[in-house]
């Protein structure tokens, strides 16, 4: 069996019912990955940031000595087969959050092998959220577009370059690294530009998503803002 499926778990949906889910998609350091694991805790459901698999199959990949334009080359391309075999372990490396593995991500992920090595395995966490838990949310860049439009909720999570560059330069320099705003701001708009005009599964908002623009919000306004749309468009 592939790793894959030891990342999944068990079977979930509560009592023979269909789980909900919760698609948040949205451009990087927009807040979506602190707001989705924080809706996930408050529903009782299961988390899956699905950016973190393309960033564990980008880290392989750099650990192998190839760059990422290198391993998304070839038929079929290094990319896919360490998309494969991608572990719990993997996802727990705390050199994910490195830019480096962002950006090499961002390049992975445009690789339409990779996203269809990786496409049944989020399919799976939605129908069979781990531990039997009755939903799931799920946050990247085309969980309501692509992964799955039947989503009982989609948000769309935004905000301004310069507020997203401001809050990952703030990350990157509380981690001891010593970076430049205008740096990680012209990194943030080329990754932008590659996720949203990638050919497979662009970065783009579901026509019945509500978008959530936290530019002016902090952590607990973008959560209930986010909560009162799950409260509304949830089934009663």
């Amino acid at each position: 069996a592939s790793p894959l499926a030891a990342l999944r778990g068990g079977s979930g949906g509560g009592q023979g019912n269909a789980p909900l889910v919760v698609a948040i998609d949205g451009p990087a350091a927009s807040g979506k990955g602190t707001l989705s694991r924080r809706l996930a805790e408050r529903l009782g459901y299961a988390h899956l940031d699905t950016g973190s698999i393309y960033r564990a199959t980008a880290l392989r990949l750099l650990r192998e000595g190839l760059t990422a334009q290198e391993a998304i080359q070839g038929s079929p391309p290094p990319a896919a087969a360490q998309a494969m075999a991608i572990t719990p372990e993997d996802l727990a490396d705390p050199e994910l959050r490195l830019e480096r593995v962002g950006q090499a991500a961002s390049v992975v992920a445009s690789c339409t092998a990779v996203r269809q090595a990786l496409l049944e395995f989020q399919r799976g966490f939605c129908e069979r959220p781990p531990g039997g838990l009755p939903g799931a949310v799920l946050d990247g860049r085309d969980i309501g577009t692509v992964i799955w439009p039947q989503a009982q909720v989609k948000l769309f999570v935004t905000a301004g370059v310069d507020t997203r560059a401001l809050r990952r330069w703030k990350e990157l320099m509380d981690a001891g690294r010593q970076v430049v705003l205008e740096d990680v701001k012209q990194e943030m708009m080329e990754r932008d530009a590659r996720d949203s005009q990638r050919d497979t599964a662009p970065l783009a908002a579901a026509e019945d998503a509500v978008t959530v623009d936290t530019s002016d919000l902090d952590q607990d306004q973008s959560f209930a803002a986010a909560m009162a749309v799950v409260e509304e468009r949830m089934p009663r």
